[in-house]
């Protein structure tokens, strides 16, 4: 396995696998990812799947939310700005997808990210 190179200062989610780290596990392995939303989208011809886009450092990581994972999840899925997402690795025609069975909002790591990122950020100011 490739070592895992992390940025400094990024507060990685236990046990998640970077993004640019996908095409690893075999088929149907479970996985965790986490990002930030980039993209939700729901398309009326999905019959209620929902596609969402998560960025991490690497790269990005695309999730399938099937329409009883959403149900339970729903307000993690709707409302989260920062994700970790278990599920189950899924290659289809060269794109690597994982299948969400679990759904963590974890936005609340963001306000850890701005408070380490403070001090700098006043030193920078006027």
């Amino acid at each position: 396995m490739e070592p895992q190179i992390r940025a400094p200062g990024w507060p990685r989610p236990p046990d998640c696998l970077p993004h640019h780290l996908l095409h690893l596990p075999p088929e149907g392995a479970r996985v965790a990812v986490a990002g930030l939303v980039l993209v939700r989208q729901r398309p009326g011809t999905a019959k209620g799947v929902i596609f969402v886009t998560l960025e991490d450092e690497y790269g990005v990581a695309n999730v399938v939310v099937w329409q009883k994972i959403y149900q339970t999840f729903r307000r993690a899925v709707i409302a989260g700005r920062l994700l970790r997402v278990t599920g189950r690795v899924q290659r289809q025609s060269g794109v690597t997808h994982v299948v969400a069975e679990r759904v963590e909002d974890i936005s609340d790591m963001l306000d850890d990210l701005v408070r380490l990122h403070e001090p700098a950020r006043f030193a920078d100011g006027p």
